[in-house]
């Protein structure tokens, strides 16, 4: 045994220096070797793959089911729930005696006893090669050893130490569920299944990183979902080959559609009634144990702009406000531009009185209106940044009395005029309005390209660069979905869910070519009146 590990340790050691640039190391690779029949020789291995870590507790008990048998209780102390270990294996293992032929029996059929009559665990599997045996125990499961059989059991065990179900912190509603995903993959598909109680959602496992082993679920209805979408992901997750994957936002740079843009082709939300809402549009949700963010594709930019709340208020309200989030995504983009177009190259836009109010104001400011908003929005974010890494009691304070402090000092050393300030503060304001994290980050980096159009070529610029984004735009793809429908390529019954949202009763189909089958949600129209009872009264 110790001639099979030096071995192994020596060839480990020749790949780590010839090994190709493409290839992994051997030492990453978990070994497929075969269990022996001897107990001793398997704890043993595992005790030296391990290093002989102090959180993988081997219990030996040699006098198990009443006669002497060696069996080997492992599994991996913080992942494995030590009270069901205690009360449903240790305590049947000792306590639980042997029929009396068992002293007869070879340990194979003694196995066979320990999974079928002993163990009151739910769930049961055999394994065979040292690769199952770790998957097991890093799993938080349970392996049980018997010596004389090159076989063992994994029982489910999984528990330890673990975030709760809390309310999301970055998606916070103010009608609507005040639950939100956790780090543990199995909580997160069952807060989707308590919404969804179909057979037909369906959910398929794979394990991404060659060293983390980081369980990745895919969930969509089978039968509204398309089949050509779920298999593209599913081929785009088995390409990866990576040895770490530590967040969900390894997967969505591997899997998306385009990488220099801009624009999110993938969004991500921690909140199941979000993510169960997409699943029945059509979509397919990507869980990465770990991670309370979850995946959603394919999507549209306007899908950036709704919010899970818009479907919780009536439909008047809910199309006011998308409206407003487009309005301030536009301004939080463009506004710092136009006001630099305009005082720099197209004054006579301006009514007089404005005009001479913003001249005095710049009066003794020594910087082009350029140079004065680049310094602004660099120094808010620079202060937005800072008060997101600082610690959270001290953090908004620092950020809000920076800003004022440094605000008003500016204004009045002559650095920056008065409007400059304003202008940079509502750009700020607008940029928090867009659900979407990532859809008001793209606003953040194309802030600063259509600064520098304006200061160029004034509004020309500003126009030019709107144009070339419209064309970006028009030519990306999610998972071979056209970004900007239901408007490119224009659909007509998906105009009740996109700029503005109709009643629920209204809104009969699911978006078409993101479903492409059974998009019917509801029989026909079914607009609320009163009975002819109520009518007569």
């Amino acid at each position: 045994m110790r001639s099979f590990f030096k071995s192994k340790q020596d060839s480990s050691g020749d790949s780590n220096q010839n090994h190709d640039k493409n290839e992994q190391p051997s030492e990453f690779n978990m070994p497929e070797t075969p269990l022996s029949k001897y107990l001793d020789v398997n704890v043993q291995m595992i005790k030296e793959m391990t290093g002989d870590s102090s959180d993988i507790i081997i219990r030996r008990l040699d006098q198990a089911l009443g006669k002497p048998v060696h069996v080997a209780v492992i599994y991996t102390d913080g992942l494995a729930d030590e009270q069901i270990i205690n009360n449903s294996i240790l305590k049947s293992l000792t306590q639980i005696q042997a029929d009396e032929d068992c002293s007869l029996d070879p340990p194979k059929q003694i196995l066979g006893w320990i999974k079928h009559r002993f163990l009151a665990i739910g769930q049961v599997t055999d394994i065979d090669t040292m690769k199952k045996l770790f998957d097991a125990i890093l799993a938080g499961n349970t392996v049980i050893l018997v010596d004389g059989t090159a076989k063992g059991i994994s029982a489910s065990s999984a528990g330890g130490e673990q975030r709760g179900v809390d309310e999301p912190q970055s998606q916070t509603v103010i009608r609507g569920p005040r639950e939100g995903f956790t780090e543990n993959l199995r909580i997160n598909t069952s807060l989707i299944r308590r919404k969804i109680k179909n057979p037909n959602l369906w959910i398929v496992d794979r394990t991404i990183g060659r060293v983390t082993q980081t369980d990745v679920a895919v969930m969509y209805i089978h039968g509204i979902a398309s089949d050509n979408v779920v298999q593209e992901i599913l081929r785009r997750l088995d390409r990866i080959d990576i040895d770490s994957v530590l967040e969900s936002g390894y997967i969505e740079e591997f899997i998306q559609d385009a990488t220099f843009t801009p624009f999110p082709t993938l969004t991500n939300s921690e909140r199941p009634d979000a993510i169960a809402g997409a699943i029945l549009e059509g979509k397919v949700a990507i869980l990465v144990d770990g991670s309370p963010f979850v995946l959603i594709a394919p999507i549209t930019i306007f899908k950036l702009f709704q919010s899970s709340e818009d479907y919780y208020q009536k439909f008047d309200i809910a199309t006011f406000l998308r409206l407003m989030r487009i309005i301030a995504f536009v301004f939080s983009m463009l506004l710092p531009s136009m006001y630099i177009a305009i005082t720099t190259f197209h004054q006579q836009m301006l009514p007089t009185t404005l005009l001479i109010s913003l001249a005095a104001q710049r009066e003794g400011v020594p910087f082009p209106a350029f140079v004065e908003a680049l310094a602004m929005e660099i120094t808010f974010e620079v202060l937005r940044e800072a008060g997101v890494r600082m610690p959270r009691a001290i953090g908004s304070a620092i950020s809000i009395v920076g800003a004022l402090v440094l605000g008003q000092a500016a204004v009045q050393a002559g650095l920056v005029s008065a409007a400059m300030v304003i202008i940079v503060a509502f750009t700020a304001i607008a940029g928090f309005v867009a659900p979407s994290v990532s859809l008001s980050n793209s606003a953040r980096l194309l802030r600063f390209g259509f600064m520098l159009l304006a200061a160029t070529l004034g509004l020309f610029g500003i126009i030019a660069g709107l144009m070339a984004m419209l064309i970006h735009l028009a030519g990306l793809r999610s998972f071979g979905i056209p970004y900007l429908i239901p408007l490119a390529p224009f659909t007509t019954s998906d105009q009740k869910d996109s700029l503005v949202r109709v009643p629920w009763w209204a809104m009969i189909k699911r978006p078409t070519l993101i479903s492409q089958k059974n998009v019917k949600r509801q029989k026909s129209i079914q607009k609320p009146s009163p009975s002819k009872d109520e009518q007569e009264q």
